[in-house]
């Protein structure tokens, strides 16, 4: 399992995703997830990735190819994001069919989902969600986020602080926290854990970064976000007629 969080705020896009693709008894293994694609001075793409590794792997391969040989369907010439989105969606589906047909095993899987991002010349950037149909949607104004993978445990703090008008900076400390709350209740989740910040109207290298395990921040956010929220919850006023509530109950029968 994984987890990637993209949020579009009005002045940029913001990109996290952990690393594990296991997580057995015996052995834990890591890939990145985030695919970074800046192809000249008026297109960047950015591609997160969640389900069958081989699907994902062939699907970017393909993109790659494509890119190299600069395919009239590849992102090199995609008109739009949403073009863009249809081109990764079928790759998808033709992946998840190949691996289907040499397959005899019911129980195989080779779903996959993609968040895809990036901005096109004076084109607004933005986000889309692409399924396992190949089928996608576009992120909202009123949920300027998309996720997938383990995306429950994650969501809380997007729903109460992510609007249009966050700040980039603060856009990408909500995706973190969400990463770090989700690391927290799921072991299927886990570092490195990889961001980028890309301002709109940038179409070269954004604000890239990894975090290990160890990192001092990553060490020091999920600390201070753990501390602050049991504050918070110490602060909350009483329920109605708590106050009456006994300290000590005696249970029924008790003598």
């Amino acid at each position: 399992m994984t987890y990637c969080v993209a949020v579009a705020v009005d002045t940029g896009l913001v990109f996290a995703s952990d690393s594990r693709t296991h997580a057995g008894v015996d052995q834990i293994s890591t890939y990145s997830k985030m695919h970074r694609f800046h192809l000249g001075r008026d297109r960047f793409f950015v591609v997160l990735s969640a389900g069958n590794l081989a699907t994902t792997q062939g699907v970017l391969a393909q993109i790659q190819r494509d890119i190299d040989q600069s395919a009239r369907h590849g992102l090199n010439h995609a008109e739009g994001l949403g073009r863009a989105a249809e081109y990764i969606g079928a790759l998808s589906v033709a992946e998840q069919n190949k691996h289907q047909q040499s397959r005899q095993d019911k129980d195989f899987i080779p779903e996959a989902s993609f968040i895809l991002g990036g901005q096109i010349g004076e084109g607004a950037p933005g986000i889309v969600h692409i399924y396992p149909e190949g089928n996608f949607v576009r992120a909202s104004a009123a949920t300027p986020y998309l996720q997938i993978g383990e995306v429950k445990y994650g969501r809380p703090i997007l729903d109460r602080i992510v609007e249009r008008s966050t700040p980039l900076n603060a856009a990408l400390m909500c995706a973190l926290v969400s990463m770090d709350s989700t690391m927290r209740s799921s072991a299927a989740v886990g570092p490195p854990i990889e961001y980028l910040i890309q301002p709109a109207g940038v179409f070269g290298p954004g604000l890239y970064n990894s975090l290990a395990e160890d990192d001092e921040y990553l060490v020091e956010l999920r600390r201070s976000w753990a501390a602050n929220v049991r504050a918070a919850f110490d602060a909350l006023p009483e329920a109605p007629g708590i106050g009456e509530v006994p300290a000590t109950v005696t249970r029924i029968g008790a003598p």
